[in-house]
C-alpha cells in the first residue's frame, strides 16, 4: 500500500515569488524574513521525502465559472499547464507544466464514489497560483508529478465545513488503501481571514486577527470539534468576505486526523494577511512502525 509521508497546510500567497526573487530597491522589506520562513517550512516536505504530491486548492474563477462549478474536483491528466495570464502579468509567476500522476487520480475517483462523493473530474485541467504556490515554496524544482483537486469555495451554494472534513478523512484513507509502493505527501492551501475589494483590504495584518489566533490554534492542536462549533457558512463572512478559504484548511485537518497535532506550526503577519504553514508526518495505518 502507499504511504502518507506528511501532510501539509498553507497559505498560498501569489506574491511570494516576486518578492523572494527581487533584489535591490524592488526587494520588499519583508522579503528577507518571509524567505528565511518559507525555507524552514520547505524542510518539512524535503525531510518527507515524496515521490507524488495530492494538491488541494481552489480555482480563482479561472476555468471554472458559473456555466460549470463543481464542488470537488480531481484532475486525471498526463500534465498540467499552469499559470493564467493574470497571475503572470500582477505577481510575476512563472508558465509552469506539471506532471500528473494519472493512477493515483482514476484511484481517488473511483474509491471516492465508493467513499459516498460523487467527484466530479477534468482530463484537460489547467492550474491556478492555489497549486503553483505551494510547489514554488516547497517543491520548486517542480520535479514530482501531482493529482490536483479542487473545492469550491467561491461560488454559492457552498459545501458545508464538515463536508470538507469528511473529504479530508476520505482523502487519508483512499491514499492509505492505494495500491502502490509509493511515498505521498498531501498538500493542501487555503487562507485565514481574508479581504478582498473590500474595506478591511490592506493593513498591517489580516482583518480579524482573533479569527486568525483562533483558526491556528484550532489547526496546530489538531481541534476540530471546537473548529467545527464554531464555524459556518454564515459565520465565515464575519472575518473578511473571502475567508471561506479557509474551509481547505479544515479539509487538511480532516487528512491528518483528529485531535493530532500539527508537528511544525510557524505564521507571518504580512500586509492584508497573515500567512501560516503546518505539517504532520502521519502514523503509518494500524500503528505500525
Amino acid at each position: 500500500m502507499a504511504s502518507i509521508v506528511a501532510v501539509i497546510a498553507s497559505t498560498h500567497h501569489p506574491f511570494y515569488y516576486r518578492a523572494s526573487t527581487s533584489t535591490g530597491e524592488d526587494r520588499p522589506p519583508f522579503a528577507d524574513e518571509w524567505t528565511r520562513k518559507i525555507l524552514a517550512f520547505r524542510e518539512t516536505l524535503t525531510r518527507a521525502n515524496p515521490d507524488v504530491l495530492v494538491m488541494v486548492g481552489s480555482d480563482h474563477f479561472h476555468q471554472l465559472w458559473l456555466d460549470n462549478m463543481p464542488q470537488f474536483l480531481v484532475g486525471k491528466a498526463p500534465a498540467y499547464d499552469a499559470n493564467w495570464y493574470n497571475e503572470e502579468r500582477e505577481f510575476g509567476l512563472p508558465r509552469m507544466t506539471l506532471k500528473g500522476q494519472e493512477d493515483l487520480s482514476s484511484h481517488i475517483l473511483r474509491a471516492g464514489l465508493d467513499e459516498g462523493f460523487d467527484l466530479a473530474f477534468s482530463n484537460e485541467l489547467r492550474i491556478d497560483h492555489s497549486i503553483t504556490c505551494p510547489i514554488i515554496t516547497l517543491r520548486p524544482e517542480a520535479d514530482l508529478p501531482i493529482v490536483p483537486i479542487y473545492t469550491n469555495i467561491f461560488a454559492p451554494p457552498l459545501p458545508r465545513p464538515t463536508r470538507f472534513v469528511q473529504l479530508g478523512e476520505a482523502i487519508r484513507k483512499i491514499i492509505d488503501e492505494w495500491p502502490s509502493h509509493l511515498r505521498v505527501a498531501v498538500i493542501g492551501t487555503g487562507h485565514l481571514s481574508l479581504e478582498l475589494g473590500g474595506p478591511r483590504q490592506f493593513g498591517p495584518h489580516g482583518p480579524d486577527p482573533a479569527f486568525d489566533e483562533r483558526a491556528v490554534g484550532w489547526i496546530a492542536d489538531g481541534d476540530l470539534d471546537g473548529c467545527l462549533r464554531e464555524v459556518t457558512l454564515d459565520s465565515l463572512h464575519a472575518p473578511g468576505n473571502a475567508t471561506h478559504g479557509f474551509m481547505d484548511f479544515m479539509l487538511m485537518m480532516g487528512v491528518a486526523g483528529a485531535g493530532v497535532k500539527a508537528d511544525y506550526v510557524d505564521t507571518f503577519d504580512l500586509f492584508h494577511t497573515m500567512e501560516a504553514y503546518f505539517t504532520w508526518y502521519p502514523s503509518p495505518p494500524g500503528g505500525a512502525v
